[in-house]
């Protein structure tokens, strides 16, 4: 459902409480702000705590684990990147964030390694089919769940970064015809098109997008100098799917970095009134625990 135009009293909120270090205050973080996704799982415990405590933060209304990292080079060679986390305690907190906070969990696969590839039709078959059963609903006997039996994730997030674009058409229909509600989500550059990213979004599977106003590279960062215009391309171009803007929660991350004042100026006040807006996709949980980026008390 498309979120009506900023009422005037709201926006004033907004822009003091973005002027006072703060995104929003957490009971309307899924009204006009949208909705905020939070990347989560590239640090320690120690460091950006655990799933449970990011989902009980109330800022968050989808968490993103990240990541997914080796496929489709072996077949049957799969792994989990979670940094550290400890993975059987994981399980317990996603049922705890799905259940009694109302968060949706996303598995991210790919990331900004290089140990992933999907070089044919059948490794494509293959990823679907390790996904579904060990991280989805399948359950198939046999099949390793590294959160355990009972915890399944809500869906994956393409977060296509290193190799070649093959196959990825051909694993987001196959993980879409699973059925059973299997949320699909893809994290793409600033640039539009995402040349890896793009015959998967053809496909026309995925209910969101978000797009990285950050990265490196000289055409990312002519992307991001008109990131607002950049940003409304993906808008355009996937009317069906909720497109979020995807941003870095401290400068110490990316010279990208959007302070809170210049993100409601440069972009909020826009883009909150495109039908397909979807809210703010933030990475990572660490440095926005750190750096306070979205609010949290």
């Amino acid at each position: 459902m498309a979120l009506p135009p900023l009422p005037f009293a709201l926006a004033a909120a907004l822009l003091l409480t973005i002027i006072s270090g703060h995104l929003a205050a957490p009971a309307t973080a899924d009204g006009y702000v949208g909705g905020l996704a939070i990347y989560w799982g590239r640090h320690a415990d120690a460091d950006e705590g655990t799933l449970r405590q990011a989902c009980d933060t109330g800022r968050y209304t989808t968490v993103i684990i990240t990541f997914y990292n080796v496929f489709g080079y072996h077949p049957g060679n799969y792994n989990l990147d979670i940094s550290g986390h400890d993975v059987t305690a994981v399980g317990a907190d996603i049922i705890h964030c799905q259940k009694s906070r109302n968060v949706t969990i996303l598995l991210a696969i790919g990331g900004y390694g290089g140990g992933y590839s999907l070089p044919t039709s059948q490794s494509a078959a293959d990823v679907a089919d390790n996904l579904w059963n060990a991280f989805l609903a399948g359950r198939r006997a046999g099949v390793s769940r590294p959160f355990g039996h009972d915890a399944a994730v809500d869906g994956v997030d393409f977060f296509i970064d290193q190799g070649g674009a093959d196959h990825y058409d051909e694993l987001a229909r196959r993980l879409h015809g699973y059925g059973a509600g299997v949320i699909l989500t893809a994290t793409t550059r600033c640039s539009y098109p995402d040349h890896r990213l793009e015959k998967a979004l053809a496909t026309k599977v995925f209910d969101r997008i978000h797009v990285r106003m950050y990265g490196a590279g000289e055409i990312e960062r002519r992307c991001v100098i008109s990131s607002r215009y950049s940003w409304e391309k993906w808008a355009a171009a996937y009317p069906g799917s909720k497109v979020y803007i995807g941003l870095v929660a401290s400068p110490e991350q990316d010279e990208a970095w959007v302070f809170q004042k210049d993100l409601y100026y440069e972009y909020l006040q826009f883009v909150t009134k495109l039908p397909n807006y979807g809210g703010l996709a933030v990475y990572d949980r660490y440095y926005d625990k750190k750096a306070n980026y979205t609010g949290e008390g």
